[in-house]
């Protein structure tokens, strides 16, 4: 398939601000692809979906407040720093995205927090926008990683062109969120409330966690119109050994195995067996899924609305089928359901 299959106008006002007033009351386009139908419910109705032993997984990432704000040494440059991952803890060593680039070079300070609390050198350039930053912080780690939580805010996405609230440091993450290293929000996982686990539970579906940590490599623009020449970013993934025998459980006993989102997805189809199993597995993926794709592990998923061209969408295609999935985004956009983060959901089963 090529970038331009993926193409389609996205009315501004769709793209969602504000999450659901409840979690489990956004809309939910439910796409059968057996029968090529489509319906539209809400969220909690989720539940009458699935049956007793299928199993639902989900991932337990837990985003951190990625987004911080300094000043420039001697010009007092307003700087937003993204920080994206941690490379050395010891040193203080982080790979992040400094805006605006062109004022930041190898050497210049910046300054954190109404007391400079918190200092960063520039020790490299990574890419255009990218920069390795050596913090310098007088305390131990746990101080410092302490810091860092109270001078950083919620990275809502970029188009959310309003201030962050403090109804995002709740909204933005999950119910279920336990390890602490996405810079962006698994959002399928936003809709789930803890009525709607219970109710889960009670009907007998089984829960599986497994990790994803979110980067922002996921949201790199498609820049080649061949798909196969398109690299992905690596995330850490974490797939513990009782997640797997829960999911392997059911995959034997011919239940349904779901995906909440595209990180879960894509975490289950990184560490596949000979056999169509799941293997136990801690380490990185940088798997990219477009169509056509064999799907190994999971046969329902929930995702989000994606925007045009993104990888999100071109996977979501992959297990729904492009076709059907084109048909359903232009239905959406009729019925006005929102898209993105903060967006409603589509169930492919």
């Amino acid at each position: 398939m090529k970038l331009s299959h993926f193409k389609f106008e996205l009315p501004e006002e769709l793209l969602a601000s504000y999450p659901a007033e409840q979690r489990d009351e956004a809309r939910l386009m439910v796409l059968d692809r057996k029968t090529q139908t489509i319906e539209h419910k809400l969220f909690k109705d989720l539940v009458n979906y699935f049956d007793e032993g299928d199993v639902m997984v989900f991932n337990n990432t837990k985003v951190f407040p990625a987004r911080l704000y300094g000043n420039k040494e001697k010009t007092g440059a307003r700087i937003e720093v993204f920080l994206l991952r941690e490379l050395n803890a010891e040193s203080r060593l982080w790979d992040v995205l400094v805006d605006p680039a062109r004022k930041i070079r190898i050497g210049n300070k910046l300054f954190f927090g109404d007391n400079d609390d918190l200092v960063a050198e520039v020790i490299d350039n990574t890419t255009s926008r990218g920069r390795t930053l050596r913090f310098l912080f007088d305390g131990s780690y746990e101080a410092f990683r302490k810091k860092l939580q109270e001078l950083g805010e919620t990275p809502l996405p970029k188009y959310i062109e309003r201030d962050v609230e403090p109804l995002d440091d709740e909204r933005y993450q999950t119910i279920y969120a336990k390890h602490e290293g996405a810079v962006a929000a698994p959002t399928a996982g936003l809709h789930f409330s803890r009525h709607l686990l219970k109710r889960l539970e009670i009907k007998g579906i089984d829960l599986a966690e497994v990790t994803l940590h979110v980067g922002l490599g996921t949201f790199n623009p498609v820049e080649v119109e061949d798909l196969s020449k398109h690299k992905m970013d690596s995330e850490e993934i974490d797939i513990p050994e009782n997640a797997a025998k829960v999911i392997n459980n059911a995959i034997d006993t011919k239940k349904r195995v779901v995906a909440i989102g595209t990180t879960v997805m894509r975490t289950l189809e990184s560490s596949v067996s000979a056999d169509h199993h799941l293997k136990p597995y801690n380490g990185w993926t940088n798997k990219f899924i477009f169509p056509p794709y064999e799907f190994s592990i999971a046969d329902a998923m929930v995702t989000n609305f994606h925007t045009p061209k993104s990888t999100l969408m071109m996977m979501a295609a992959a297990f729904a089928g492009h076709d059907f999935l084109k048909e359903a985004y232009a239905l959406a956009i009729k019925e006005k359901y929102n898209f993105y983060s903060y967006g409603d959901a589509m169930l492919i089963i």
